[in-house]
């Protein structure tokens, strides 16, 4: 797989903004991670709707948390975190469905990866506006979990265009982006920047 910017909508934002922002980004972006903890389900399938009016490719978008959503959909990517049903018995139900998990150590990866998940987010790596109260989990952690699993690690908190290359020199396949991108005061400038630096990252 090639390696991959993940961006993920920070909950801030009215939707109708974001989807336009992302329509400016989509070229620059592997995936697009709706992770809206407050907005209900009707709401997140109108987004969801608006984003492929706007030329978003439905195959580029992952739905955290919401399965019944994604499903409904047809998305076929969701990101589960721990309040989440448990992957086994999403993978059990639904094959075909690729079931992302956010995990936060060595030991959690293990059993998610034994559970079916496809794919591994783990975090936060850097400082985090985010995650102000936490330590990050740092380079070496996040090498450590690369080592022992086969399926993907995508990396994410605290990311920035500075410090994208380490991540992935740490066996990463892809790294998620929010702050960085969303709080800029030009949204495009900031994801062709990380686009530049990520090792054969697919620009446009």
């Amino acid at each position: 797989m090639n390696n991959e910017i993940h961006v993920i909508s920070n909950g801030k934002m009215p939707l109708t903004k974001f989807v336009e922002k992302a329509t400016l980004i989509d070229s620059y972006v592997d995936y697009f991670h709706l992770r809206e903890k407050a907005t209900s389900a009707k709401d997140l399938s109108h987004c969801i709707d608006h984003m492929l009016q706007a030329g978003i490719q439905l195959d580029k978008i992952i739905v955290n948390d919401r399965v019944d959503v994604a499903l409904t959909k047809q998305v076929k990517r969701v990101q589960l975190n721990y309040q989440s049903i448990d992957t086994a018995e999403v993978k059990r139900t639904f094959p075909t469905l690729h079931v992302g998990k956010s995990v936060h150590s060595l030991r959690e990866a293990m059993k998610e990866e034994e559970n079916g998940a496809d794919s591994i987010m783990f975090g936060h790596i850097f400082a985090s506006p985010s995650k102000r109260a936490l330590l990050p989990r740092g380079l070496t952690s996040l090498q450590e979990i690369t080592k022992e699993m086969t399926i993907p690690v995508i990396a994410i908190g605290g990311i920035r265009p500075d410090n994208v290359k380490k991540v992935f020199s740490m066996g990463a396949k892809g790294v998620a982006v929010m702050s960085g991108i969303w709080e800029s005061d030009d949204p495009l400038s900031a994801v062709k920047d990380f686009s530049r630096r990520v090792p054969h990252a697919s620009t446009h």
